[in-house]
């Protein structure tokens, strides 16, 4: 089936996430120290991580149409 009115757009790159290196750290300290809750030696990286999610400017979400609103649209055009 061929529509010449429907047309696709391509998919958006997903942008990096800023805290990745933070994160990374923090996983690794608990992985080497079992210091889960951050007391003794994984105390700076979980400060680190704390301070770049403080300061990292998040964007809300855009809101995703649903696929049955992408459904009606084609319905009017079929």
């Amino acid at each position: 089936m061929h529509i010449k009115q429907l047309r696709v757009r391509p998919r958006k790159a997903q942008p990096a996430n800023p805290c990745a290196a933070e994160l990374m750290s923090l996983l690794s300290c608990w992985t080497a120290s079992s210091d889960l809750h951050s007391l003794g030696p994984c105390a700076e990286a979980s400060q680190a991580m704390i301070q770049c999610m403080r300061t990292t400017p998040f964007g809300a979400k855009k809101h995703k149409p649903s696929i049955n609103f992408h459904l009606r649209r084609l319905n009017k055009i079929l």
